[in-house]
């Protein structure tokens, strides 16, 4: 099954994180792959402590639009390895459910290779195994795909108000 946490809206890296905790509370293997992000969010020790195999692109440490060519396309390099990775545990069956969180910014901003990314959301779905996708801006393609998608719409959130993002709420 394919689930979809999209949208502007603060949730979906949460959504997916306690997706992951129940699978696991429940028996199931899981294996959360970050994209985008270094792996200094607060929940990643937690997720590790709980048994979940985590990875994350480790030389992604400011926003891509501030990233030159020679970072851009050490990024890439690494998001393909994370693919490459995650194609492994889809294909032998290692995996109950697989998180790619911030996949689809990754997938919509080419920061990894598309073709490799379609070929294991396709292997993931001729297997029992749940990948679940996060990002903002879902692309048509991959909602026709999902079995389950969620919009995360911003009603109201304190950064209008100048409020920074706060440790262990916002990451």
């Amino acid at each position: 099954m394919l689930h979809i946490y999209t949208g502007n809206g603060k949730g979906k890296t949460t959504a997916a994180v306690g997706l992951a905790v129940r699978a696991t509370g429940a028996g199931k293997s899981v294996t959360f792959i970050q994209f985008l992000k270094n792996g200094t969010s607060s929940e990643i020790e937690l997720l590790k402590k709980l048994g979940i195999e985590v990875s994350c692109t480790e030389c992604c440490n400011k926003f891509t639009s501030a990233m030159n060519e020679e970072e851009l396309d050490e990024l890439i390099a690494e998001h393909n390895a994370l693919l490459r990775q995650a194609g492994r545990l889809i294909n032998n069956g290692k995996t109950d459910m697989l998180v790619l969180d911030e996949f689809i910014g990754a997938y919509n901003k080419e920061l990894l290779d598309t073709v490799i990314a379609e070929k294991l959301i396709a292997d993931a779905l001729s297997t029992d195994c749940e990948l679940v996708l996060t990002g903002r801006d879902a692309p048509q393609t991959l909602c026709l795909l999902a079995d389950y998608i969620t919009e995360m719409l911003p009603h109201k959130h304190p950064y209008e108000k100048g409020i920074p993002a706060r440790k262990g709420i916002e990451f």
